[in-house]
C-alpha cells in the first residue's frame, strides 16, 4: 500500500485501521499511538487521526503487520521497522 501513489478513500482507510493491532498517527513532531486492541477510539477520533484534508488516508501511510503508520517519524519508523 503505497497512499502517496493510490488513493485510499475514508471508508477504505477506517476499515483498513480496523484491522490494525496499533495505529502509529504522526503530525509534525507529535506521534499519538493507539491500542486498537484495548482502547480504540471513536469513529470521529480515529477518522482525524488518519484522514487527511482530501479526505484520503494521509500519505506516507505503512502497514506493517498488524501495525498502521500515518504520516512520519523518523524514530517511530526505526522503532517499529527494526522490532
Amino acid at each position: 500500500m503505497n497512499a502517496k501513489k493510490e488513493t485510499i478513500g475514508e471508508k477504505e482507510a477506517l476499515a483498513l485501521a480496523r484491522q490494525a493491532d496499533e495505529i502509529y498517527a504522526m503530525r509534525g513532531k507529535k506521534v499519538v499511538r493507539v491500542d486498537m486492541k484495548r482502547q480504540p477510539p471513536d469513529a470521529a477520533t480515529l477518522r482525524s487521526l488518519i484522514i487527511g484534508p482530501s479526505g484520503n488516508l494521509r500519505a506516507p501511510a505503512l502497514r506493517v503487520g498488524r501495525t498502521l503508520l500515518v504520516g512520519f517519524d523518523d524514530a517511530t519508523y526505526r522503532k517499529v521497522l527494526s522490532g
